[in-house]
């Protein structure tokens, strides 16, 4: 490995919550689980989440369920796939996961389904 790979994980953060805050800090917790492996594999974890948040209270948002959320989450994990050079993929259903893996399948960066895939 000549430099740290930007890793994206991607998996379920909305999916099956019902926009709960409470469901969302649970999803949310299980992406960050896979953080501190990738971290400490030589790596640099993202999450969406971790920039999309922000934008979205930015700009005026509360919820992921307001009406302009979905043009702010999808958008910016799409452009951070522009700078990540892999994605891990997460297990469960998850439309903007499946999204994350179409582009960067799209655009020849590797997905991984496991953090024992992911090369030191």
């Amino acid at each position: 490995m000549d430099k740290p790979m930007m890793i994206l994980i991607a998996g379920p953060y909305r999916s099956g919550t019902g926009d709960d805050p409470a469901l969302l800090d649970a999803n949310l917790r299980r992406l960050e689980e896979a953080a501190w492996p990738i971290f400490e594999a030589g790596h640099v974890p993202m999450i969406g989440e971790w920039v999309a948040l922000p934008v979205l209270r930015g700009a005026g948002g509360t919820s992921v369920a307001d009406p302009g959320a979905k043009q702010i989450m999808y958008p910016v994990a799409e452009r951070l796939l522009a700078r990540c050079d892999a994605v891990l993929r997460l297990p469960g259903e998850s439309a903007g996961a499946d999204q994350d893996v179409a582009i960067a399948q799209k655009r020849g960066i590797p997905v991984y389904h496991s953090l024992s895939e992911i090369p030191a």
